[in-house]
Parts: structure tokens; sequence; C-alpha cells
């Protein structure tokens, strides 16, 4: 038996590299999907600078859970299924907290995973955040609160 595929060579291997494919919002519509109306991700060198704007994010986050901020102001850098994530977490106990650290990791360019420690009452929680960078803006695609 001749085997005829090629054999990957180490120079082959370092050109591929992962690249960000934007998260639908399903619960946008079709439009969502569509070519002309569809998000682009944007390089690192286009977006905001990310631990500044990682940490605002969760203040903001923390702002409407308190009832200080509306959860429309968080519209433009949401997916509507975070933005009901958010909305169902509101409750006495999300009424006070605070940050105790922020945790930022990038799996690979234009996605960043933000993992914050949260003191709420007697406990600390962990608030979970995956951002994604299209359109030369963050955008919160999942959150959870664990």
């Amino acid at each position: 038996m001749t085997l005829t595929a090629s054999i990957n060579t180490q120079e082959q291997v370092q050109k591929r590299k992962l690249y960000l494919v934007p998260t639908p919002d399903r619960e946008f519509g079709e439009e969502w999907l569509h070519p002309k109306f569809s998000p682009i991700p944007s390089p690192l060198s286009e977006l905001p600078e990310v631990n500044k704007w990682s940490e605002n994010f969760v203040i903001k986050i923390l702002e409407v859970w308190s009832g200080r901020r509306s959860i429309a102001q968080l519209s433009r850098h949401c997916h509507r299924s975070a933005q009901r994530e958010i909305t169902n977490q509101i409750s006495s106990a999300t009424k006070k907290c605070w940050v105790r650290k922020i945790y930022i990791s990038q799996p690979i360019e234009g996605v960043v995973e933000v993992t914050a420690t949260l003191r709420i009452k007697d406990r600390v929680r962990s608030l979970s955040l995956r951002l994604e960078g299209v359109d030369k803006r963050w955008i919160c695609t999942e959150l959870n609160l664990i």
C-alpha cells in the first residue's frame, strides 16, 4: 500500500490561525444573518482597550442589578440573550455586591473571556462574560452568574 497524502510540516502548521466568527444573536431575527447586516470581526487594534472596558462593563452590570442604571443602556454592548440573563439575575441578593477581582483571558484575537469574582452579602460568586470584538466595539455574547 502506498500513501500519497502529504505530511504537514512545521511551517504549514504555524501558518494556520484561529479567527473569530461572530456569534449570531438568534433573538434579533433572520436579518442578523444576512451578509449586508451581519457583524464584521474587528482586530484588536481597532477595539477599545479591553482591561478598562471590561472593568467598566462589569460595574455597569452591577449598577443594573442595584437599580441605578437601566438595562437599555447596555443594549448596544449586549446580545439580547445576555440582556435577558442580566435582568433574570436582578434580585434582593444582587442589590449590594462588590467586585473583588477581574480576570481576563484571550483565547483568540477578537475574543475575550472575563471572570469577575463578586462579593454578594456573605458569599463569593463568579460572573463570567464572553466578549467578542465586532464592528469596532466589544459585544457581550454570553453571561453567567455562578
